[in-house]
């Protein structure tokens, strides 16, 4: 009589955090790689219907990738002109806006000192002290931006070419993935690819009209205050504001520091206010109706996944970090025995108010014996 092996609870989960543990090495010292390829995937899924209506109207497949593809080069070229004047005028004024900083910080030195008893000369050698600091890291800084530079440059070139063969090998790459399972899951694997592809469209979609809704409100409010580079810094705050409750905040820090340079800092609280109330009209009207998909996270999955996804890839990870998210939460919709965790992204709260307490009857039981109050829902 053959007994099973079954491995304890406590190896189980060394395994799980074993392969977990090496899983995410992997995706940490091959970030250069695997990002781009992710990046390039999501915009190919985004660009196939165009694609797919070029190859409609007789045109060859090659030739309607490309076109595709010098559409969406002529548009980000388009938005990058519409903003590179402010740009400019923004990079011709940064010494004055430096010198502005440094008349503030003297003159907040002089109001420490006056306030607090504290020495000025101590105040400015502990400041200088802290610049001698930043300058002997200049050197080794400056040459990791070049090398920096230098990966974007590649990975910019490296996207359109990766987008271009995702298109086309689109059909080879979705019968490798149908041919990596069972024939009786081939209905299943078909839902969560179809399903995959409307989240990452819907959700793309609606974060551009978000987007433009931001840009359009961030400087249109800044104009009317009178900050200077109203539209750039505009612009800059709805691309942040993407990255879910962290981005806001990250946002308004730049026309706040340019309110207070250029103006004064009565500016500063009321630039505070206006981006108060954009995202306020943000979070209560524009997500629930642009930006809503049939997939939701929750807030705390949410702020979990933006936090990781800026420690393992940074910047780029944190972009990427609610798309994936909701990848993953439908394939764990679909596999029954991860459903529960799919139901642990989502959103959907039980009524707290209906909910069973387990061995409730033994506990009213107990309660009643003992003389203690009765336990109410």
């Amino acid at each position: 009589m053959k007994s099973g092996f079954k491995l304890p609870f406590y190896a189980k989960a060394s395994l799980v955090f074993i392969g977990l543990f090496a899983f995410i090495s992997m995706l940490f010292f091959t970030q250069k790689i695997i990002v781009p390829v992710i990046y390039s995937t999501i915009i190919a899924i985004v660009l196939s219907p165009v694609v797919d209506f070029f190859v409609q109207k007789k045109i060859n497949r090659v030739v309607a990738i490309a076109i595709t593809l010098v559409l969406l080069i002529f548009v980000t070229i388009l938005i990058v002109t519409l903003l590179s004047a402010q740009m400019m005028q923004f990079g011709d004024s940064f010494p004055k806006l430096v010198e502005k900083f440094h008349l503030l910080l003297g003159q907040s030195v002089v109001w420490a000192s006056d306030n607090f008893n504290i020495s000025a000369p101590k105040i400015n050698l502990w400041i200088a002290q802290k610049n001698g600091e930043l300058l002997n890291g200049t050197g080794s800084a400056i040459g990791q931006t070049i090398i920096n530079t230098g990966s974007i440059l590649i990975i910019l070139i490296l996207i359109p070419v990766y987008i271009f063969m995702i298109l086309y090998y689109q059909p080879l790459l979705l019968e490798f993935i149908h041919r990596l399972f069972k024939s009786n899951d081939q209905e299943e694997v078909t839902e969560i690819l179809s399903a995959t592809k409307r989240i990452i469209r819907s959700y793309l979609a609606g974060l551009l009209v978000e987007a433009v809704i931001i840009a359009t409100l961030n400087s249109a409010s800044l104009l009317i205050l009178g900050i200077d580079y109203a539209i750039l810094l505009g612009v800059i705050g709805a691309i942040v504001n993407v990255i879910p409750y962290i981005g806001g905040i990250i946002a308004v820090a730049l026309p706040m520091m340019i309110a207070f340079a250029t103006k004064s800092p009565s500016y500063c609280l009321l630039v505070l206010a206006a981006y108060i109330l954009i995202q306020f009209i943000d979070n209560h009207y524009i997500i629930p109706k642009v930006v809503a998909s049939k997939v939701k996270i929750n807030a705390l999955i949410s702020i979990i996944v933006v936090l990781a996804g800026g420690t393992l890839w940074g910047i780029p990870g944190m972009f990427l970090s609610i798309p994936l998210t909701a990848i993953i939460k439908v394939v764990f919709d679909h596999v029954e025995s991860l459903k529960a965790w799919g139901y642990l992204l989502g959103d959907t709260m039980p009524p707290f108010l209906g909910m069973k307490l387990p061995f409730k009857k033994m506990l009213v039981k107990k309660s009643q014996n003992a003389n203690y109050p009765l336990i109410h829902d």
